[in-house]
């Protein structure tokens, strides 16, 4: 179903406007080519950032770790927890939305602290 400026997914509604218009404009071309809609809209987020805000300098990092007893979501480099939860999972639930609403990159860790996935890139 294609997109348009008053009815797009619920995941781009945090989006500032120009770069939803521009990412549901990639999303329905994306649809059109028989692309899976969830790849779409991750792909047309991406690719609408990149196109309307340039590179990602200036856009705040932010990462999902593991401490001792917790998870918790800091600012690249912060010390101070901005959220913790007892699982990586719940914590994840607060964490997309924050990092989205301040157009942000989210970099998730594994318990060991390996990189796991980077969003919003």
């Amino acid at each position: 179903m294609p997109w348009s400026k008053n009815d797009y997914p619920d995941s781009m509604k945090n989006l500032e406007p120009d770069v939803r218009e521009k990412a549901i404009e990639i999303a329905n071309a994306l649809l059109r080519d028989d692309t899976d809609e969830g790849r779409a809209i991750a792909i047309a987020t991406a690719q609408a950032r990149k196109a309307v805000n340039g590179d990602d300098s200036g856009r705040p990092r932010y990462e999902v770790k593991a401490r001792e007893d917790d998870w918790v979501l800091l600012k690249e480099d912060g010390e101070r927890a901005i959220f913790s939860e007892d699982t990586k999972e719940a914590l994840l639930e607060k964490a997309k939305p924050y990092v989205n609403d301040h157009n942000g990159i989210l970099a998730i860790y594994q318990e060991d602290g390996d990189l796991d996935i980077t969003l919003y890139e």
